[in-house]
């Protein structure tokens, strides 16, 4: 069975457009501690660092399926930012502080297995109704 990629690249590149689209500044919460982000140090706090993406203050955006790459400036210095798509853990507006909080993705868990139809299928739950008057 083919395992399925992850939404959190099409999430973030769907709702950067969105931003951009609306005259907003989109931005991104890092987790700086995941493997892989290269990001200016001196510029985390708390292990984790808000990055403005907006096409105004970053140069070649690239947001793959993988990594997020561009070049921005931290006071007046330029650096190479790159990221695992993964160590992004929100992307929102700064504006109005809409957008998404990605949720943990489990990292090597293996996928479930596949049901008769092949397709995973969540475990069976007892349904929870309840009679409205």
């Amino acid at each position: 069975m083919q395992t399925l990629r992850s939404t959190r690249p099409y999430l973030l590149r769907a709702l950067y457009e969105w931003i951009v689209d609306n005259e907003l500044t989109p931005q991104i919460l890092v987790v700086a501690s995941e493997p892989g982000v290269v990001v200016p140090r001196q510029y985390v706090n708390g292990g984790k660092i808000v990055l403005n993406i907006s096409p105004a203050a970053v140069r070649g955006l690239e947001i793959g399926n993988e990594m997020v790459r561009f070049g921005g400036r931290f006071a007046g210095r330029p650096y190479d930012i790159s990221l695992p798509v993964t160590a992004v853990e929100a992307i929102y507006a700064r504006e109005n502080g809409k957008g998404l909080v990605f949720p943990p993705e489990a990292q090597g868990s293996p996928p479930s297995d596949p049901g008769p139809d092949g397709f995973s299928s969540p475990p069976p739950r007892r349904p929870n109704l309840k009679v409205v008057k």
